[in-house]
């Protein structure tokens, strides 16, 4: 099966267009599969055929009994059947055998967000005078007010901002292109930052990255995740604080002001509406601690 593996991964790079790092990880999953299948069958080469339901079930305990979260199962539990399902369309096999086995249920938490209070202060909290501070802000600004992933921020490009039109287009995954709005805060924003590093760094060595260090240099992914967190850690003692958090806020805040589910999701570039739904838990919750803390007769106990 190693060259049908080879096969499949080569067609989510090339047809399915997944990143690296989605291929890495698929490689890393079935592999380990397929040394465990191996492993069953005393170490000889397998053919696809040969696995079925009961042996992918005896995977999946494996793991389970070694430690692995319930998330990281079902996500290697995804890899196969992905597997077996581009094998049974490419006619190898006359059928997916991993099609029946259903991952373990997940304790799925709530996304992390701040407040629209925490949002509004931690917008102001870079420094207005300086470049890092500038640049700062202005990221912090198109992380929440356009709802970006950080790798589409870190990829902007300069021919993909329309400062007239007010929006961004950005190079979702799979690269999905999308356009997403570009709020007034954000905008001016931008527009200050692209101000200061026209004046302090020419030429750049990239003219098109809009993003970059006080030397000019595209900005690495765990730079960003640092400065924000650093931002956060100043008005929240929520853990998992990332660039994400203002993703998810961006949601939840739309949602609590009425937007609709199906805009939320084309402005986040999800694939899925029930990826988009979860934030209806968040906004839920948040309705009844609001109503909790604040009506009157939420909380005493009613007379007999």
């Amino acid at each position: 099966m190693w060259t049908q593996l080879d096969q499949f991964l080569h067609y989510l790079a090339h047809q399915r267009r997944y990143s690296p790092h989605t291929g890495a990880s698929y490689r890393v999953d079935l592999s380990q599969f397929l040394t465990f299948v191996e492993d069953r069958f005393d170490g000889g080469p397998v053919a696809p055929d040969a696995v079925d339901a009961r042996l992918v079930r005896a995977f999946l305990a494996h793991l389970l009994k070694h430690g692995l979260g319930k998330r990281s199962i079902a996500r290697k539990l995804s890899a196969i059947k992905s597997f077996f399902r581009y094998l049974y369309r490419t006619g190898t096999l006359d059928h997916n055998p991993a099609a029946a086995v259903a991952s373990p249920r997940q304790d799925t938490p709530l996304p992390t967000v701040l407040s629209i209070d925490q949002a509004r202060r931690l917008m102001s909290l870079p420094p207005g005078d300086t470049f890092d501070g500038l640049r700062d802000r202005a990221i912090l600004e198109l992380l929440y007010g356009s709802g970006l992933r950080l790798s589409e921020l870190l990829n902007l490009r300069e021919d993909g901002i329309d400062l007239a039109q007010e929006v961004v287009r950005v190079m979702g995954k799979r690269a999905k292109e999308r356009i997403v709005p570009l709020g007034r805060h954000a905008r001016a924003a931008l527009v200050a930052y692209r101000e200061i590093r026209d004046r302090e760094i020419n030429p750049r060595p990239d003219p098109s990255i809009v993003f970059v260090s006080a030397r000019g240099k595209a900005l690495y992914p765990l730079a960003v995740q640092k400065m924000v967190k650093n931002y956060m850690t100043t008005l929240s003692e929520q853990t998992h604080l990332s660039p994400h958090v203002l993703r998810h806020s961006f949601a939840t805040h739309l949602l609590d002001r009425g937007a609709d589910l199906m805009v939320v999701k084309e402005l986040l570039g999800h694939e899925s509406l029930s990826t988009t739904q979860v934030y209806t838990h968040v906004s839920r919750d948040r309705l009844k601690e609001v109503y909790r803390q604040a009506h009157p007769r939420s909380r005493q106990k009613p007379t007999t």
